[in-house]
C-alpha cells in the first residue's frame, strides 16, 4: 500500500469515526420537546434558493444546491490549472501536483476562458492550449469535480491585455449597440457559447461551470476595474454579458459568480461594491491575497459567510495563496485554522507555473519536494477539507433544497 493510499484510508476512517460519534451524541442528547409524539411529524424545512438563470439545466441547479449544502460540512480544496500543468510537468493526462502529494485530486478545478474568447483563439498556440483546457474540464467532470472559470480577457478596444487600463472608454464602447467594440465583444461571447455547448459529460449532459467574469473589479488594474469604469458602466457590463449569454445565446449551464479582491480586512458591505443585483449574481466569491496573515483571512471569511447567509447565495474563496511560500506549516496555520467554523464552499489556490528548472518562484500550492508536504497531508486528513474523493454527487440535487 502506498503512503498516499494509507493516508486516504486514515482520513476516511477518521471521518467515519467522527460521524459515528456525532450520531451517538445526537441519540443521547436533545430536547424532549423536539421529539414528535405518536401521530405527529416534524417535516424537515426546505431551503429555497434562486438562480440568475431560471432555465438552468437540471445538473446546473443540482450543483448550485450542493454548493450551498456543502458549506455546512467543510470547504472544497481547489487549485487553478491543476490538471493542465504543475511545477515540473506539462499536459500529462491525470497529472496533478495535488495528487502527487496526497493521492487525491482537488475538488475544484480552476481554469481561464479568456483565450477561448478573445482573438488569441485564432493562433495555433491557443488552439492547442484550448484543446487541453477542454480535456481537463472533461476529466474533472468525469470524477465529479467542480469547474470554476475566470476570464483574463484582452482589452477589446485597445488590443492590450487584461491589465491595459489606459482607456476609460472601453466599457462605454462595449455597451454602445452597433459600435465596433460592441460587435467584437459579442463575437467573443459567441465563441464562449460555442465552447460551452461542446462541454458534455459521458452521458451527453452539458457540464455546469461556475463562471466569474470581470473578477477583482474592486481594483484598478483591469480594463473593467474601477479606474476605467463608473459604477453604472460596470453593472451595465455585467448585466449585458449575462443577458447575452443566457437570453441571446441560450447558455444555461453557468452559475454566475462575482469575485471582488479582498486583501486587507473587510466588512460585509465591501463585498457589495458595484453589486449587479441579487437577480444577476449566483455565487459570492473572493480573491484574497492577504499574505501570511491568517487574522485577515479569518476576518474576510467571516464577512463573506455573513453576506452569503443574508443573500442566501453560496460563497467561496475563488483565488488565494502566497507566491513562492516556503512555510512548512502553511496549510494548517494559513488555510485550515482560519477556515474552521466558517461557511464557505471552497478555497481555491492560484496556479503552480510550469517551471521544471525552478528558475522562479511562481507557485501558490504544494508540489512534490516542497517543505509543506507533510503539513498539506495533515490538512488533507482534516474532515473539513474536501477533495475529489470526499465529494458527494455534486450533480444531484441536495436534500432539502429547491431552486427557483
Amino acid at each position: 500500500m502506498s503512503i498516499a493510499t494509507l493516508y486516504l484510508h486514515m482520513k476516511k476512517a477518521y471521518v467515519l469515526l467522527l460521524m459515528l460519534t456525532l450520531f451517538s451524541v445526537s441519540c443521547i442528547k436533545g430536547n424532549p420537546s423536539d421529539i414528535p409524539t405518536e401521530g405527529e411529524t416534524n417535516p424537515p424545512s426546505t431551503i429555497k434558493l434562486s438562480m440568475v438563470d431560471k432555465n438552468a439545466t437540471t445538473q446546473t441547479k443540482a450543483l448550485y444546491s450542493q454548493l450551498w449544502a456543502i458549506q455546512s460540512k467543510g470547504f472544497m480544496f481547489g487549485h487553478h490549472d491543476d490538471l493542465w500543468y504543475g511545477r515540473k510537468w506539462y499536459n500529462k493526462p491525470e497529472g496533478s501536483d495535488t495528487k502527487d502529494v496526497c493521492g487525491d485530486y482537488p475538488a475544484v478545478f480552476g481554469v481561464d476562458f479568456a483565450e477561448i474568447m478573445d482573438d488569441r483563439c485564432l493562433t495555433s498556440t491557443s488552439q492547442a492550449e484550448n484543446a487541453i483546457r477542454k480535456r481537463c474540464i472533461l476529466e474533472a467532470r468525469s470524477r465529479g469535480e467542480v469547474i470554476l472559470a475566470c476570464c483574463h480577457l484582452n482589452n477589446p478596444l485597445t488590443d492590450g491585455d487584461a491589465w491595459d487600463n489606459s482607456n476609460n472608454k472601453v466599457v462605454k464602447e462595449i455597451l454602445t449597440e452597433g459600435s465596433a467594440t460592441n460587435i467584437r465583444f459579442k463575437t467573443w461571447l459567441d465563441r464562449l457559447a460555442i465552447f460551452a455547448a461542446e462541454l458534455k459529460d459521458d452521458k451527453g449532459n452539458l457540464i455546469p461551470i461556475i463562471f466569474r467574469p470581470f473578477h477583482e473589479h474592486t481594483q484598478t488594474w483591469s480594463w473593467w476595474g474601477q479606474s476605467c469604469t463608473t459604477k453604472e458602466e460596470f453593472i451595465g457590463l455585467w448585466k449585458f454579458t449575462v443577458n447575452y449569454l443566457r437570453d441571446t445565446k441560450g447558455v444555461h449551464q453557468f452559475i454566475y459568480a462575482i469575485s471582488p479582491q479582498m486583501d486587507v480586512p473587510k466588512t460585509k458591505d465591501d463585498f457589495l461594491f458595484r453589486w449587479p443585483g441579487d437577480d444577476y449574481v449566483d455565487f459570492i466569491g473572493m480573491d484574497c491575497y492577504h499574505g501570511l496573515n491568517p487574522s485577515t483571512f479569518t476576518t474576510n471569511l467571516n464577512a463573506i459567510s455573513t453576506v452569503s447567509k443574508e443573500k442566501m447565495k453560496p460563497c467561496g474563496v475563488t483565488e488565494t495563496g502566497v507566491e513562492g511560500f516556503k512555510d512548512s506549516d502553511y496549510w494548517t496555520k494559513q488555510i485550515l485554522t482560519p477556515a474552521t467554523g466558517q461557511a464557505v464552499s471552497m478555497i481555491v489556490m492560484w496556479r503552480n507555473k510550469y517551471d521544471p528548472q525552478e528558475t522562479g518562484t511562481h507557485y501558490y500550492s504544494v508540489f512534490q519536494g516542497h517543505p509543506s508536504v507533510s503539513n498539506f497531508i495533515k490538512m488533507y486528513n482534516s474532515p473539513i477539507s474536501l477533495f475529489s474523493k470526499d465529494l458527494p454527487d455534486m450533480y444531484k440535487m441536495a436534500d432539502g433544497i429547491t431552486i427557483n
